[in-house]
């Protein structure tokens, strides 16, 4: 069993951390409405006007910037899945118990890596 004091250090770890990706997800993506987790980065609006070759060279920018963030939109939707269902397990009594052996996972793992699912010697 873990000490209240430590698992309330990284309920708050996660819960900031969790704040922190949602607020970055915010600058490039939308919540979307469908899917619970699932966030959209918003692809760019271009006017069509492709009068001039700098508006042409600018949508083109503006494509590759979003095919740039939709790799980073993912990894940060994972993270962001790992740390809801930490808190999950704080919520119910199961935080800190490897998925695989079913054994405590060590502190020290838990306080670097505190969305952790499996012990050091079953990752």
């Amino acid at each position: 069993m873990i000490d209240k004091k430590i698992v309330q250090e990284l309920k708050q770890k996660l819960e900031k951390e969790k704040t922190a990706i949602e607020k970055e997800l915010k600058t490039f993506a939308k919540k979307d409405k469908k899917l619970k987790g699932d966030w959209d980065t918003r692809f760019p609006r271009w006017n069509g006007d492709s009068s001039s070759s700098s508006s042409m060279e600018t949508a083109a920018d503006e494509v590759e910037e979003y095919s740039t963030l939709l790799p980073i939109e993912h990894s940060l939707e994972l993270k962001l899945k790992d740390i809801n269902a930490a808190l999950e397990k704080l919520k119910n009594k199961k935080y800190g118990i490897c998925e695989k052996c079913k054994k405590p996972i060590s502190i020290k793992r838990l306080k670097v890596y505190p969305e952790a699912k499996t012990c050091k010697k079953c990752n």
